[in-house]
C-alpha cells in the first residue's frame, strides 16, 4: 500500500448499510500515506456520521452543496468542483442502485453525484445492495454503461446480506478495496502526459444503396478502451470512430466518420500533429465502385456488386514522423501474416487478434492479443478485459515515445 503515499483520494459514501466498512477503508488509506477527503449523501449520514469520517480522514466532510445557514454563510461555494480537480482518484463505496443510476445517466442530485461529474481523475465504483437489486436488468445496464464510460467497477462479493438473504451484493473487505485502488492508480500513471495520441476505432460502412452497406462486426470496444486508457495516463487524445453505439470516453475529442474514405481523410488531415496513431479500427478493404441512388429491389435473379480497394491508410502514413501501431485480425497463419504487415507498412508495433482464441473477437469485453514489436519479437497476453489489454499495449507505446 506504500504506493499510495502522497496520493489525493476522494471517497464518496452513499446510503447503504455497508457504509460502516468505508470507515476502515479511510483508515487504511490514511495509514498508507494518502490524503483523504470524504463526500457523503444525506442518506449516508443515516448510517455513519460526517464527524466519524472527518475524524478518520483528518479533513472536513462535504454533505450539502449549500450552506446550512443560507443567510450568513457561503462556506461550501463550489467545493464539488474544487474536489473534482483536486483528486488523483475517486472511490464511491458503497454505491447504491440509485447512485449507480445517477452516475450512468449523468445526474447531479447530491454532493457525491455532482462531484463525480466534476471529476477529472479515474473513478472506482463499488456496488453494494441486496442481490435482487444488484442483478436487476436496470442495475446491470447502468453498470455496463459506467464500464463503457471508463469507470472501474469493483464487483460485489457473495455472502449474507442485511436482508438476511444470501447472494451477490456485499461490499468487499476494506483491504481488497484499497488493493484495487492501488492497482487502478498504477494503471493510470501519467507516463503519457504531454503526448498526443490519435486512436481509430469501430467499423466502416461502405454504402451499396441508400439502405444497404458493406460492413464488418467490429464493436469499437477495443479502440474506445485504448482512447480511455490513453487519456487516463495523461495523453491528449483524439478518437476517430466509425459507426458504433459507445459513449465517448471523458475528456477525449471524438470525430465520427462512416466510410473508409472519410476515415482516411480525417486521419491524414490531422495525423502530422500527433506523436502516435493507434489504428485499431476495422477499416473496410473494399468499397463498391458505384453507389446506387435507389434501393435495390428484391428479385429472384442473382446480381453482383463490383468493388474496388480502399486507400491503405497505414501505408499512406508510412513516411510520416509518427509512431504507428497497427492491428491485425487473422483467421490463418496469424503470426506470419501479422509480421508481414508490420514490415510492409513500416509499423513500430502491431497487435494481433485471432478469432480462434476463446474470449476474443467481436462485441465481447475481453480480448486475447499478441503484441509484436519492430524487431519481430512477440508477446502473447492471456485473456484480459479490453481496458487491461489497452494498458498493456500502452506500456509498449510509452516506451516508443520516450
Amino acid at each position: 500500500m506504500s504506493s499510495l503515499g502522497g496520493k489525493k483520494i476522494l471517497v464518496g459514501v452513499t446510503g447503504g448499510i455497508a457504509a460502516y466498512k468505508v470507515c476502515t477503508v479511510v483508515r487504511l488509506l490514511k495509514r498508507s500515506g494518502a490524503t483523504v477527503r470524504v463526500v457523503m449523501t444525506s442518506s449516508a449520514t443515516e448510517f455513519v456520521s460526517p464527524l466519524t469520517f472527518s475524524t478518520l480522514s483528518g479533513n472536513s466532510v462535504l454533505v450539502s452543496l449549500f450552506p446550512v445557514d443560507k443567510k450568513s454563510s457561503t462556506q461550501n461555494k463550489t467545493e464539488h468542483i474544487n474536489l473534482g480537480l483536486w483528486a488523483d482518484i475517486m472511490l464511491i463505496a458503497p454505491a447504491t442502485a440509485n447512485t449507480i443510476a445517477e452516475l450512468a445517466n449523468g445526474e447531479a442530485r447530491n454532493s457525491v453525484s455532482t462531484t463525480a461529474l466534476s471529476l477529472r481523475a479515474p473513478m472506482v465504483v463499488s456496488p453494494a445492495m441486496d442481490f435482487d437489486m444488484y442483478l436487476h436488468d436496470a442495475t446491470q445496464k447502468n453498470i455496463s454503461t459506467l464500464r463503457e464510460q471508463g469507470v472501474f467497477i469493483i464487483p460485489p462479493v457473495k455472502g449474507e446480506l442485511a436482508s438476511g438473504l444470501f447472494g451477490e451484493g456485499r461490499l468487499p473487505e476494506p483491504e481488497v478495496i484499497v488493493k484495487i485502488l492501488t492497482d487502478v492508480l498504477n494503471k493510470t500513471n501519467q507516463d503519457l502526459k504531454k503526448k498526443k495520441i490519435l486512436v481509430t476505432a469501430g467499423p466502416t460502412f461502405e454504402p451499396i444503396d441508400p439502405v444497404r452497406f458493406i460492413g464488418n462486426r467490429s464493436s469499437g470496444k477495443m479502440g474506445f478502451a485504448l482512447a480511455n486508457a490513453s487519456k487516463l495516463r495523461g495523453a491528449d487524445v483524439t478518437l476517430i470512430s466509425g459507426p458504433v453505439s459507445l459513449a465517448t470516453p471523458k475528456n477525449v475529442k471524438r470525430i465520427n466518420v462512416e466510410t473508409a474514405s472519410e476515415m482516411a481523410r480525417a486521419i491524414l488531415k490531422i495525423a502530422p500533429k500527433f506523436d502516435a496513431i493507434i489504428m485499431s479500427a476495422a477499416v473496410s478493404d473494399f468499397t463498391p465502385t458505384e453507389i446506387l441512388n435507389k434501393k435495390i429491389k428484391k428479385s429472384p435473379k442473382s446480381f453482383s456488386i463490383k468493388v474496388k480497394p480502399t486507400l491503405d491508410i497505414l501505408s499512406a502514413l508510412k513516411n510520416m514522423r509518427i509512431k504507428k501501431i497497427g492491428f491485425a485480425l487473422e483467421t490463418d497463419n496469424e503470426l506470419s501474416n501479422a509480421k508481414k504487415k508490420l514490415k510492409e507498412k513500416n509499423l513500430d508495433l502491431i497487435v494481433l487478434n485471432s478469432l480462434k482464441d476463446d474470449g476474443a473477437g467481436f462485441g465481447v469485453d475481453t480480448n486475447v492479443v499478441t503484441i509484436i514489436n519492430k524487431n519481430g519479437k512477440s508477446f502473447k497476453l492471456p485473456k484480459m478485459q479490453k481496458f487491461d489489454v489497452a494498458n498493456e499495449i500502452l506500456n509498449f507505446v510509452s516506451k516508443l515515445l520516450k
